[in-house]
């Protein structure tokens, strides 16, 4: 067998075909994670329900705890962490939501756990299909938050989510998310790497905390005063100097995040743009798609027929949603003249989410792009080519004519088909 047959060989022997929530089961079982607590809730129970399937057959050396809500699984990998364990979980929608309180909590106390979210639209009215209102929902407290675009990028982000959220000068929790169905139940090639090659790139964990160690007792989690307090053993913190160290962490953590992607990229050959968001035929583009997951991925086909238009557009997929790199993102777009940005989500009250954190984080530009936001794809409904086709056209009109607002604007709504529809309050009923 030929050198050349050989690497196919081994190719073809470590791709799977994989659901997004199977390629993340295989991440957790390849990472070693020790702990995992769980419950079931659509679309994310088969994630927990491999990882089970993997321990059971002995693949994963592991604890997995059963609880009676998804607040009781983050409380146990939040203990479990503090001993020292790697742990992880999954969830969605109000999953994410009941497990609210304890995510402050994971994050104040430094604790790396990773969560995958197999994103999903918040009630009421109940609905169990995709949209990124979740996801948006945990930006304020202290998380790291990745979105991902393919099942390939669910396993490569796993990996690098563990090594990130360990390393020393980061100790925080984090977030692999990704939308629901669209990619937790669909099929892909997966490339499966050497369990070797990834103990290399992933060592075990040390931890800066570790109750498992009885010799010496402690405790984690005090409440804390708002002034510095002094001890004959030495001075400890106030609450706010504890919120102070959270937040430079976060914001450091950037370059930590391009640090662990770039080795990634190097060791297995696979890159995600700069490990913060990923460029598609920006190189010429004076117009650019800003979007994330499921949006970014209906884009991509959306600037083909644009492009045969005449239209100099390309597409920037966001990747690290909290830190929210916007300092990256003014250098990319200072040179830029026109964003459209697509978000799956709504600030209510307000408009879309990513739409207003790029408004304000390319603020200080002394000259600063148009842009302009339109909300799709809630609860499920589909994002269509012609949706965003039809949004850039509409947004480059308004550029035109000098229209420039911060209106909240749907695109796929179907209100002309409600013959009983009031918009000023609410749906009629018989």
């Amino acid at each position: 067998m030929t050198a050349i047959e050989e690497k196919k060989a081994d190719l073809n022997e470590n791709i799977m075909i994989l659901t997004g929530n199977h390629a993340a089961a295989h991440a957790f079982r390849q990472a070693k994670v020790g702990v995992i607590s769980a419950y079931p809730i659509t679309p994310q129970s088969p994630v927990v329900e491999k990882i089970a399937e993997f321990i059971a057959e002995g693949k994963l050396k592991a604890r997995f705890v059963k609880v009676e809500s998804e607040h009781s699984a983050l409380a146990v990998c939040c203990a479990a962490s503090a001993t020292g364990s790697r742990v992880g979980t999954a969830t969605s929608a109000h999953g994410l939501e009941l497990m609210y309180e304890m995510l402050p909590w994971a994050a104040g106390n430094r604790l790396p756990i990773i969560i995958n979210l197999a994103t999903r639209s918040l009630g009421a009215p109940w609905s169990v299909w995709t949209d990124h209102s979740d996801f948006i929902t945990i930006r304020d407290v202290g998380w790291i938050q990745f979105m991902c675009e393919n099942n390939q990028e669910i396993y490569d982000t796993n990996l690098q989510a563990f090594k990130i959220a360990e390393d020393p000068r980061v100790y925080l929790p984090a977030i692999v998310a990704y939308d629901g169905y669209i990619l937790s139940h669909t099929m892909m090639p997966v490339k499966l790497e050497n369990q070797d090659k990834i103990d290399e790139f992933l060592p075990p964990l040390n931890h800066h905390i570790n109750l498992s160690d009885i010799s010496q007792v402690k405790g984690i989690d005090p409440v804390t005063t708002p002034h510095i307090v002094k001890r004959t053993e030495g001075t400890a913190p106030g609450y706010y100097e504890y919120r102070y160290a959270l937040q430079k962490s976060l914001e450091s953590s950037i370059d930590i995040i391009k640090e662990v992607h770039d080795e990634f990229a190097r060791k297995f050959g696979r890159s995600y743009g700069n490990g913060i968001y990923k460029k598609i035929q920006t190189e010429d583009a004076d117009t650019i798609i800003f979007a994330m997951g499921s949006v970014s991925s209906q884009a991509r086909v959306a600037i083909k027929k644009l492009r045969e238009e005449g239209l100099k557009i390309g597409i920037v997929s966001l990747k690290l949603f909290r830190p929210y790199p916007f300092k990256e993102l003014r250098e990319f777009f200072k040179d830029k003249e026109n964003i459209i940005v697509f978000d799956r989500d709504i600030g209510y009250g307000y408009e879309g989410v990513l739409s207003y954190e790029l408004k304000a984080a390319l603020y200080s530009l002394k000259e600063r792009p148009n842009i302009k936001g339109f909300i799709v794809g809630l609860g499920g409904r589909d994002v269509k080519t012609e949706h965003i086709i039809t949004g850039v056209h509409k947004a480059l009109d308004e550029f035109k004519q000098g229209i420039f607002t911060n209106e909240t604007d749907f695109l796929g709504l179907r209100l002309d088909e409600l013959s009983d529809y009031d918009e000023s309050t609410y749906f009629k009923r018989g």
